[in-house]
């Protein structure tokens, strides 16, 4: 069973706008306070993806944190992560959830109430829902207004995690939409102190989403 409070802050990697060497900003999101991690590779083979899996694994499992891995659940489950996160047009969640039983988390997409009700239905742990502000990571990212995200979060059981350009700056604006934590990219890892920042954040995420 997915503990909900870890999803508070929900950070996602992106070697692009990160400062510091990759794995030491990540053990630097988790001593912030993160207690999940989704690491997002889109440009790699499947065998460097398992390489990096397993070696953030090993950060994660210092701090008894979370791993999810962006999309690919095979690199996944060979890395013994503890899950994975599939957008729309990735591998249904029906499908994976055959494959990889009950104690694996899967995260899904989902931009629409009917999207929502069918992952949870097929098996989904948890939804990201977004972009709630324009998102400088995905320029081409479907906005979600807080009306539509309150729609969704309020479809389902399962916990919705907002994402998509979300900083310290507009955060607070998320109360009450029902969201249960933030994925947030650039706001940890374009930090010059991604420890600190994450605290903040962290901080800010409690007030927003009452936890």
């Amino acid at each position: 069973m997915l503990d909900r409070n870890k999803l508070l802050i929900y950070p996602i990697t992106d070697r692009k706008c990160m400062k510091n060497d990759f794995y030491s900003c990540i053990e630097s999101a988790l001593k912030g306070g993160a207690e999940i991690i989704q690491l997002r590779e889109k440009n790699i083979s499947e065998d460097d993806l398992i390489a990096e899996a397993l070696k953030v694994k090993e950060i994660c499992r210092k701090y008894n944190a979370l791993l999810i891995i962006n999309d690919n659940y095979k690199a996944a489950l060979k890395a013994g992560a503890d899950g994975v996160h599939v957008g729309i047009e990735d591998t249904p969640v029906a499908e994976i959830r055959k494959i990889a039983g009950d104690n694996f988390i899967i995260g899904a997409t989902a931009k629409t109430v009917e999207q929502a009700r069918k992952a949870q239905a097929d098996g989904a742990d948890y939804l990201g829902t977004g972009a709630v502000f324009p998102s400088p990571t995905k320029t081409d990212a479907i906005r979600i207004t807080s009306q539509q995200f309150k729609e969704i979060a309020e479809s389902v059981d399962i916990p919705v995690v907002a994402i998509g350009g979300i900083s310290k700056d507009n955060i607070t604006s998320l109360k009450n939409i029902g969201a249960v934590g933030a994925a947030l990219v650039s706001a940890v890892f374009s930090a010059d102190d991604v420890e600190r920042e994450t605290a903040e954040l962290k901080n800010l995420c409690r007030e927003t989403f009452g936890l």
